[in-house]
């Protein structure tokens, strides 16, 4: 997993991409860019560009949070156990740079039962959907 450096990133990313991504946090809900959007495309990393959610996996959960049943492909989307804020809950980050992007639950639609609930400010979406 390549790191990023920290100073090129704060300079990069918003401060909300950088609190997100490197430091595991959380937009408020519905204020997100992508929590209510409906393009087509492929979402990216905000960090390094990888690959993660095609729009066509996004679903509308009424959290507030894009969600989406599955990753664009197996081995994108790295999890780990989060037991943060009292809870038990399986943190998701990309799995080529570590960027935290969210959390995954089993409550989503078929054909997976997975609602991936991440960060818009963990996203960059492509509408060209191209690699």
């Amino acid at each position: 997993m390549a790191k990023t450096d920290e100073r090129e990133l704060r300079e990069r990313l918003t401060p909300e991409q950088f609190h997100v991504t490197q430091e595991a946090g959380t937009e408020r809900p519905f204020t997100g860019e992508y929590h209510d959007c409906h393009d087509d495309g492929v979402y990216r990393c905000v960090v390094c560009g990888e690959p993660l959610f095609d729009a066509e996996t996004k679903f509308e959960s009424g959290t507030g949070w894009p969600s989406f049943y599955q990753p664009v492909e197996d081995g994108k989307v790295g999890e780990h156990e989060d037991r943060s804020l009292f809870m038990r809950r399986t943190e998701v980050v990309c799995q080529s740079c570590g960027a935290h992007l969210g959390h995954v639950f089993d409550d989503g639609p078929n054909p997976t039962g997975l609602r991936y609930c991440i960060n818009s400010a963990a996203l960059d979406l492509d509408r060209e959907g191209k690699e």
